[in-house]
């Protein structure tokens, strides 16, 4: 049965801790349903709170992390959460009593809070940014601020690919990867060190490995989803791979 849990949220004014139970009896507490649940592949019920409630004071500018039991990080800013017309992000709830089904025997189940998505196609949410098992929201930095052996060389130009990869690394691979051994994700491998993937596998199965990874090695423990052409565009998988092609000959930074 799922026990009550609780969530600490650190904003730059305040830091409360909620638990199950104050959550579920908020006056703001609502049913919503969700018809395409990144984490269960299906319609899904909650019980859910408007996520901007539980972050006052939390501008636009902010840049919020959510960190997960299984060591998953997603990044966000809080533009995303704040833009108006578009998406809502709320925070459903595990309720004790009417505890949701497991994702599966590796992924465990996906509460005791998860942040899920009204009209996702309306902000252009990623899946990354559909965190589950959640157990903490802090404001910090951005995160090329807080972690500078990530970032590319300066001298590239605006509308390099290679700028363009950092960002789509930073939305979607970050989120369990470090690089460079920085980052806050403790899911996945780093990727550079002590090499990166670029520098041994071959492109075409670099890029069938991101699109499946169980093309490459079938592993039902695997924990590293499939990105489609709908997650992820092929031009955007470029990029990444041109951004991490790159950041190969940035190692050296990151072992001083």
């Amino acid at each position: 049965m799922t026990q009550a849990a609780e969530l600490r949220v650190d904003t730059n004014h305040a830091s409360t801790v909620y638990r199950t139970e104050t959550l579920l009896q908020r006056p703001d507490v609502r049913a919503i349903t969700i018809p395409d649940d990144v984490a269960f592949h299906g319609t899904m019920h909650y019980r859910a709170v408007p996520l901007t409630a539980l972050l006052p004071g939390v501008g636009i500018g902010d840049h919020l992390q959510f960190t997960a039991l299984d060591g998953f990080v997603a990044e966000i800013p809080a533009a995303l959460l704040l833009q108006h017309g578009g998406s809502e992000a709320w925070l459903a709830i595990d309720d004790p009593a009417h505890p949701w089904p497991a994702l599966s025997e590796s992924h465990g189940g996906a509460g005791p809070f998860y942040v899920v998505w009204t009209r996702p196609h309306a902000g252009h949410i990623n899946p990354e940014q559909w965190p589950y098992q959640v157990a903490a929201i802090r404001v910090l930095p951005p995160v090329a601020s807080r972690f500078p052996a990530i970032q590319p060389a300066a001298s590239l130009p605006a509308d390099s690919p290679i700028r363009r990869g950092f960002a789509v690394f930073q939305r979607t691979c970050f989120a369990c990867h470090t690089l460079n051994g920085e980052g806050a994700a403790t899911l996945g491998p780093d990727l550079n060190l002590p090499h990166s993937p670029t520098e041994y596998l071959r492109a075409d199965l670099l890029r069938g490995f991101i699109r499946n990874p169980q093309s490459l090695r079938r592993w039902p423990q695997a924990r590293m989803p499939a990105f489609s052409e709908k997650t992820l565009s092929d031009a955007d998988l470029d990029a990444v791979l041109d951004y991490l092609k790159h950041m190969a000959a940035r190692r050296r930074s990151a072992e001083k």
